[in-house]
This record gives C-alpha cells, structure tokens and sequence, in this order.
C-alpha cells in the first residue's frame, strides 16, 4: 500500500503547480459558506458575513472575520488525533497569526475542494494522512491570506508591500505607527485579486514560530469541558431515536416478526424491517432499546456462518503450509535452503479485533423527497455520500454531510460500505421530514460490527554457517479488506490485498532471499481496516521472527537489526536513538527482561525498546516502554508524543488481553467486561523521543502502534526464553 501512496503522491506533485493550487483557492472567494451547519440551539448566532461588516474568505481553508479571529476550515476529522491542532499551526505559522485567534472548524463535505491529496478526488481521513497530505496545502492557504493582509494594508496606508510586516497577528507599516489588526483589514482585504504565485513565499524552517514548537494549546479542548459537539449532542426539533436488532449470526435472515409487545411499549413510534434487521424508533433511547428486547424474532440461520474462531485458524494454518500468490520474490530459496546451516519455522496466529471506540457508532439524519442532511463523526465523506445516495437513489449532491467530533475511530468509521450510515438512513427513509438519531449500544458495536481480519502467518528462515540469515518465507493468510469494496482495484494487485501483505512485502532488512506469500480467505465475517492496518499483525510476526533468528546465531537483536538496515538510514536511525536512551546492554534487575523492534508503516518510522518484569507465579508487567520517532518535520511535537503513546496504549491491549472469539458463528465477547482493553492503572512508563528531521511529515495516528506488541513478545522472550506466536500472549 505504501509503494501505491508514493505512486499517487508522485502523480499530484506531477499535475499540480503551485499556480494551480492558487487557482482552486482563489475561485473560493468571500461569500462562500463553507463553514459547518449546526441547529440553531447550539450555532453561533453572529453573523460575520453581514453586508455591513462582511469577513474576509480568503479561499477555501482561511476566513478572517471581523471580530479579529481566525477561522481555519479543517477538511480532516478530529478524534483525537489532533488535526484540528495540527492543521490549525501550519495556516497560523504562515499567516503570522496569534494562536490565541485561531478558531478550527470542520469543513464542509465537498470531494472536489476539500480532497485528500494523497487519494485524488475524495475526501476522507485515513492512512495517517492528515498532515502529510495538507503540510504544503495549508501553508500555502495561509500564506495567500496574508499576502491579501499585506496588499490591503499597503493600500491603506499607501506604503509599499514591502514596507509591510506581520507578526503576532498583527500588521504594521515599518518606520510609522500605523498598525491594524486582521478583522481591520478584512473588508479591503475581500476586494483585493487574489496575488500573483511569485508574491506567495512560504517560510524556511529556520522562520518558524509555531511549527516544531511545544506547549501550543489544542484547538478541540471542548471535549475536556462539554462544549465540543458530538452526534449524541445533536437535538433538533421532533427528531426520534433509533436502535436495530441485527442477526445473532452473521448471513442469518428474517423468517417472522412479532413486534406486539415490543409496539405497545412506553414511547414507541414505529418498527420497521430494514435490510440489516429490525428498527425501533421510539422518543428516547431508554424506550427504543426496551422495545427492541422485547422483540420476537424468528431467525433462519441456513445459510448463516457458522464456524468458530478455532476452526478458522485451524484452515488457515493448513493453508499457509501451502503455497500462495506471490508478492514479493527476490533470489532463489531453494538452493538457499538446500545450502542452509540451520532453518527455523514459526507458524503465528492472530484473533479477530473490535475497534472498541469510547463513542459506539451514532448518526443523525433527515431524509426529505429530494435531499438527505447528516451529523456525524465523519470520517469518510465522499465514501459516505456515495454510498448514502445509493441507498437512497439520488446523486451524492443531494447529500448533506455535516462533521462533528468523534470519540475515537481507530478505522470504524471509515468503513468501505459505511454501515451505519446507510442504515440510519434506511430508517429514516421511512419517516421522511422527521430528524431520526440511530444509537448503536456498546454490544452493537462489538457484535455487530466490523472487525481487524484473522490471520495465520507461516515463516520459514534459514542462517548460512556464518550465522547470517539467508532465507526469509512468509505466507499470510487471512480475509481480504479491500476486496468487494471502491479500494478493490487500486489495492488487490495480482490477487493480492497489499493490506494484508504490508509491513511484510516491504521488509526492509538485508537478506539475499525472500519470498513473501498470501492466500484470502472469504468469510462471511465483516472485516475492516484497524489501526494501522496490515501492520499489526506483520510487524509481529516480523520482528519476533527476525529476533529468534538473531538469537539462534548468537547475535545481538539490536546489533544484527542496525547490520540489516545499513541501507535504510531512517529506520536505523529510530532504531539506534531508542536503543541509546534505553541504554541497551545494560544490566537488568532479575526476572526483567528487554525487547526491541522497528518498523516502517506509512512513511513513518518507529522504533521501541520494552522492559517487562517477570514474577515467581509466571505473570508478567510491561515496565517501561521507549519511543523513537522519525516522522520528518515535527509540526506539534506534543500531539506527536502523545500519539506515540496512545499508540502504545492501544497496541498493548491486543498483547495483554484484547480479542474477538467466533463461536458457531456467534461473536461471544459483547462489552469491556469480556473484551478487555488497557486501563490506564495498566500503563507502562514511556519516554518519547522524536528524531530531528527536515523530510516533509508524515503521519503519526498509526505507527506508534505496530512495534509495541513485538518489543514485548521479544522482551518476554529475553527473561523466559519462550518464543510466542499468539496474540494475546500466553505465559
């Protein structure tokens, strides 16, 4: 998928010019209403954009408004992540603002003018994309804006531009005292023609003040004090909630209903049969969820699934002894094997994940004759357009999505099918004009839900009599994300699903032969993307694998990983920096045990070192866990710590105890109780390190994830000497 990223960034580098991009923003001008639309009993009710004192919309990303704030349109979701931060400080750096007047925003729902960069004509978050895909795009938004503040100030004072200076958000004629704030200047400015590219001059790294800089106040703080809005905060005038009773098995279908109970409870509207089950609206939540348990529902379960986890591995494994397709082949293992001093295999299994998001999935939405309007924690607007319009035979225009905050994701909610979405408005499809709120409860959402696939993995490797490793085999079985999905031909390339192959098709280490296999399997299980995708199941099987190699050859994991990577100087340099902070060699308290691992997943590089103690009774802790991080420029180094330890965090639950178990087609786990997560008393000391770079940034939402769960397996394995090959991990 990377090398797929890379081919796309190459091409909209290729086709889009700096003039270009100034075009796109410049056609954007004052007038547009490209802020969020949100019911009247939360909106903010002054109106900027009055003929009297209009605010100054200087393209699609940058309104200055009268009252001297900044609105910075953010087309990404905020769920924790930090865009609206981030994207927040790369138009401020440029703008020369004040941090204190920057109001983030959630942009409008519009593929064309708010596109993922990295994806062409869609917009949507995803593939810890946020930053890397807008860093120039925002920079430029903000620098056209103050390019605008200067030419109005210039005019003003008549002055030359170059007499003009910006800072703090405030602007100023050298060599006088005249000085005007943005909001003062924003009506000249919103006459002006857009400035020639030439006029556009982004700063250097040494210029910047709020870039690489710590401490800068977040921009979503209103999730810490109840003002930030999300889709169970929507209200609106008659609106209804809903709550589905889906199948105990997935395929099952609906043989009868007996709804009379269920019709002639307490605030029940309707029961309608949609395509995924049975609906109750009702006026509340409590009063829906009372009537859908007493819902009598006759089942066919035919030609339902009806297989059990252990099953499932079980095939797989048999298959990965096997053959596959290949995706990638390099020297000639046959003869390598033939040659080799000694050979090691591992066979590695790997459950079902929940996302396990704090907010479970919730929509809002309004279907009228010829419209459709949402609210939601959106993640994936043009995916989410063009599967609601489907849905409901109109065009994806007539599809109004608005973007509220989301209590996390991890990948829900960009879901290739948008399943909730679609089924909030089969309901409200039923009741056209009338607002109707669908709530799945923490047992939808872990029953019904989508989930990170299964896999086995089989490895072969081999070391010569020299104790170098000369083989490398892989096959990776497992279901197929993109498969049956828009992603389909963009992703499966010659019968192979790159997520599933990833982290381990591009393993970077040195080894003259490798063949790296995969076999999908269908299943009728409902399968997604979870946080950082095919690598989190191939960085362990990789860097477990690669560690027991270094042990049989009498070699030092650290040493024999940094003799790998010579010709991967960013991989090697995380991997040295965590190494040296975690001062590796040095003596261990008895019964601790030290592990590391390093790994690349979009364009990000991470390395870990983790020190776990082991006790008289065979239980473990995860002590202390160091970070190293090269994701080039680092534009909030805060939010990137704190997502490196997030990322630690949730990588932690499926080593510790975090899995989804099918039995006779049945999910079992249905809460926290059974599908456990880390809670916080469960946290490991960890210390982040971020390496100076001046590479343009990549993204950090999902690459503090992949290491963590090997850098313990390995750590586990240094005190123990057991190797482990399934997830979570047994002692």
């Amino acid at each position: 998928m990377q090398r797929l990223i890379k081919q796309t960034i190459e091409t909209t580098l290729q086709s889009q010019s700096r003039r270009q991009f100034l075009k796109v923003i410049g056609g954007l001008g004052a007038g547009l209403t490209i802020a969020l639309h949100t019911p009247l009993s939360f909106a903010d009710t002054n109106n900027l954009n009055s003929s009297d004192n209009p605010a100054f919309e200087a393209n699609a990303f940058v309104r200055i408004n009268p009252d001297n704030t900044v609105s910075v349109f953010i087309k990404h979701i905020e769920m924790g992540q930090g865009t609206f931060t981030g994207l927040a400080t790369l138009v401020a750096e440029e703008l020369d603002a004040s941090w204190s007047q920057i109001r983030s925003e959630a942009a409008a729902t519009d593929g064309k003018r708010y596109n993922n960069l990295f994806w062409g004509p869609m917009q949507g978050t995803g593939g810890s994309t946020a930053i890397a895909n807008s860093y120039q795009q925002m920079r430029m938004a903000g620098a056209t804006a103050k390019a605008m503040l200067v030419s109005a100030a210039a005019q003003l004072w008549q002055v030359p531009e170059t007499e003009i200076s910006v800072n703090e958000g405030m602007v100023s004629a050298k060599n006088s005292n005249k000085q005007a704030q943005f909001g003062e200047l924003a009506a000249l400015a919103a006459s002006l023609p857009m400035p020639d590219e030439d006029q556009i001059k982004l700063k250097k790294p040494a210029e910047f003040k709020l870039i690489g800089k710590q401490n800068l106040s977040r921009k979503d703080t209103g999730k810490t004090d109840g003002t930030a809005i999300f889709t169970q905060d929507i209200k609106l005038d008659g609106m209804l909630t809903a709550m589905v009773l889906h199948p105990p098995k997935f395929g099952s279908t609906i043989t009868s209903i007996d709804d009379t109970q269920a019709k002639s409870s307490e605030g029940v509207i309707k029961i309608v049969q949609i395509p995924t089950g049975v609906a109750v609206i009702a006026t509340d939540y409590w009063s829906a969820q009372n009537a859908r348990d007493k819902l009598k529902v006759v089942w066919d379960h035919s030609k339902a699934f009806t297989k059990s986890s252990t099953q499932i591995i079980a095939e797989y494994k048999e298959i990965a002894a096997k053959p596959g397709l290949i995706a990638r082949e390099e020297g000639n293992l046959t003869t390598a094997l033939t040659q080799a001093k000694t050979v090691l295999e591992a066979t590695y299994e790997f459950p079902y994940l929940a996302h396990a998001a704090m907010e479970p999935m919730n929509c809002v939405a309004v279907v009228n004759k010829n419209s459709c309007e949402i609210w939601n924690g959106e993640q994936f607007q043009t995916v989410d357009q063009m599967n609601i319009a489907k849905a409901l035979n109109m065009s994806p225009e007539q599809i109004k999505i608005n973007m509220l905050f989301a209590g996390g994701s991890f990948g829900r909610r960009a879901n290739p099918h948008s399943d909730y979405l679609v089924e909030t408005v089969e309901i409200a499809r039923q009741m056209q004009g009338t607002p109707i709120k669908l709530v799945w409860s923490r047992e939808d959402d872990m029953r019904a839900a989508y989930f990170r696939p299964a896999y086995a993995h089989k490895l072969t490797g081999a070391l010569d009599e020299n104790g170098n490793i000369s083989v490398w085999q892989q096959h990776i079985v497992g279901q197929s994300i993109a498969s049956g999905t828009v992603f389909e031909s963009g992703m499966i390339k010659n019968g192979v699903d790159v997520t599933s192959v990833e982290g381990a098709s591009n393993i970077p280490y040195a080894i003259d032969n490798i063949k790296i296999e995969s076999t999908t399997v269908k299943q009728a299980i409902p399968i997604q993307w979870w946080r950082s995708v095919g690598s989190t199941h191939t960085a362990y099987a990789v860097e477990t694998f690669i560690d027991e190699l270094a042990v049989k050859a009498g070699k030092d994991p650290y040493q024999l990983r940094r003799q790998l990577l010579a010709k991967h100087p960013r991989l090697k340099g995380v991997l040295e920096l965590a190494a040296n902070k975690a001062h590796w060699g040095a003596k261990l308290p008895k019964n601790w045990g030290r592990g590391i691992a390093v790994h690349e997943s979009f364009n990000s590089y991470v390395a870990q070192v983790v020190d776990v103690s082991v006790s008289d009774n065979g239980q473990f802790k995860v002590e202390k866990v160091v970070c190293a991080v090269d994701c080039g420029v680092a534009v909030n180094p805060d939010i990137i710590r704190a997502q490196m330890e997030g990322g630690i965090g949730f990588g932690l639950s499926p080593v510790l105890m975090s899995a989804i178990t099918i039995k006779d087609g049945e999910v079992v786990e249905s809460n926290f109780h059974n599908y456990q997560v880390l809670r916080i008393n469960q946290m490991p000391e960890i210390e982040v390190h971020i390496m100076p770079s001046a590479e343009p940034p990549t993204g950090v939402g999902e690459p503090g994830v992949p290491p963590i769960a090997p850098a313990v397996a390995n750590a586990l394995a240094n005190v123990t000497g057991k190797r482990y090959y399934q997830l979570p991990l047994k002692v």
